[in-house]
């Protein structure tokens, strides 16, 4: 039995890392580091300088970065059928939700948008309209991220549209709507979210 154990916070990323890890069945130990002095302490550093979450330890391997975390066990955990036979498609939306759609997410929550058509070439996105209607457009002939069977990439993606839809980040569209709902209630994501809503009540 190797051993997994999920270094997180039930207020950050670390919501999707601990999806994936109830989408993959296997038995995990979750260890909740707290913002601030915690997170930035030496021990928490030596597993992840950056000094932020989540991070994920198997065995004596450590993968940091959410997209990264998701890619690694569903390809450590093919039994649970989260990595696609379509791995160019899966690369492209993985690399699109870490890359071009949340740094426009992101920049727009904090009021910054590209002022010039140099900037918005400059940023790798253009704009969070041209991201959002990229993204809708997929996935308005309805199935999932990657074809019509759920992987990785519909935790991943599909766990940052639920995040923007709730608070705002995002425009609601018909099509990222429905996608959440298709997704929002798979009995890992229920799982998932309430050990996180639990841990979230506890430290209140």
């Amino acid at each position: 039995m190797t051993a997994l154990t999920l270094y997180t916070n039930p207020m950050s990323r670390g919501r999707i890392a601990r999806w994936m890890l109830e989408e993959t069945g296997q038995p995990y130990t979750t260890v909740t580091l707290a913002y601030g002095a915690e997170m930035k302490a030496a021990a928490y550093r030596a597993i992840n300088p950056m000094g932020k979450v989540p991070a994920l330890v198997h065995d004596d391997r450590v993968v940091t970065e959410t997209a990264a975390i998701c890619t690694y066990l569903a390809d450590a955990f093919p039994e649970a059928g989260l990595m696609p036979k379509d791995r160019a498609a899966f690369y492209r939306w993985m690399f699109f939700a870490a890359g071009p759609f949340e740094q426009a997410v992101v920049n727009a929550s904090f009021g910054w948008k590209p002022g010039t058509p140099q900037e918005a070439g400059r940023t790798g996105y253009g704009s969070l309209e041209t991201v959002v209607g990229t993204l809708s457009a997929h996935l308005d002939r309805g199935g999932h991220i990657v074809g019509d069977s759920f992987s990785a990439a519909d935790v991943y993606l599909g766990g940052q549209i639920g995040w923007g839809l709730q608070f705002g980040t995002l425009p609601k569209t018909d099509a990222l709507v429905a996608y959440w709902d298709r997704i929002k209630d798979r009995p890992a994501a229920l799982r998932a979210r309430a050990l996180d809503d639990a841990a979230l009540k506890k430290d209140a």
